[in-house]
This record gives C-alpha cells, sequence and structure tokens, in this order.
C-alpha cells in the first residue's frame, strides 16, 4: 500500500478535477460575496423596506399598471427627510411670509404717498 494523496475519480481526468475544483472555488467565493452583500442589505434596512414594499403591492386591490412607479412612489415616501431640506423649507415659508408682509407695507406706503403728491397731470401743467 502506498500513501500517496488520493487521486480524483478515474472519470474525471486531471485537467477536469482542477478545472471543476477552480469552479467550485468560484462559487464558494460568489456565494460569500453574496452572503455578505446580503448582511449589508440587512443592516441598512434595505430587506425590509423591500419587503414592505412587496407586501403592500400584493395586498393592493387593484394592481398598478407599472410595478416599477409603485415601488418609485412607496421608496421615496418610506425614506426620511434630508435635515437640510426640512430647514431649506422652512426658510422658504418665512420669506415668503417676508415678502407677502412687505408687499402689503408696499401697497399702504404707495396710498399714503398718493395722499400728499398731486396727480401726474397736475405736476405737468406747471
Amino acid at each position: 500500500m502506498s500513501s500517496a494523496a488520493p487521486s480524483p475519480p478515474a472519470t474525471v481526468s486531471g485537467a477536469s478535477y482542477a478545472a471543476a475544483t477552480v469552479t467550485m472555488a468560484h462559487y464558494k467565493a460568489a456565494d460569500l460575496k453574496r452572503e455578505q452583500f446580503r448582511r449589508y442589505l440587512e443592516k441598512l434596512g434595505v430587506l425590509d423596506t423591500l419587503t414592505k414594499v412587496l407586501v403592500a403591492l400584493y395586498e393592493e386591490p387593484e394592481k398598478p399598471n407599472s410595478a416599477l412607479d409603485f415601488f418609485k412612489h412607496h421608496l421615496g415616501a418610506a425614506t426620511p427627510e434630508n435635515p437640510e431640506i426640512e430647514l431649506l423649507r422652512l426658510e422658504l415659508a418665512e420669506m415668503k411670509e417676508k415678502y407677502e408682509a412687505i408687499v402689503e407695507e408696499n401697497k399702504k406706503l404707495k396710498t399714503k404717498l398718493a395722499q400728499y403728491e398731486p396727480p401726474q397731470e397736475e405736476k405737468r401743467a406747471e
């Protein structure tokens, strides 16, 4: 009896066995990458969010013509608002209020000024 390393099965040639081993290693690496990516998505809550949208689509009594638009609408609504955007919205609302107040004040001042100024036609006659 010899203590040599086990040889590949008789039906597979040495080159085929090596190729099969490389292919198996490739699949294991791909599986590892896939599993890492799945954990990454799970950690960030992506899988949970997608599941919720899929359930909402499933429970929809009348299915939309475009499932992709359904996803876009629900994912857009599901994402948290950027704090900077909210601050800009508040600032815009404040600026609109100030603008309206200034326009109103301008109207009042024009009316008041018109009381003290002669009409345009009288100015030209002088």
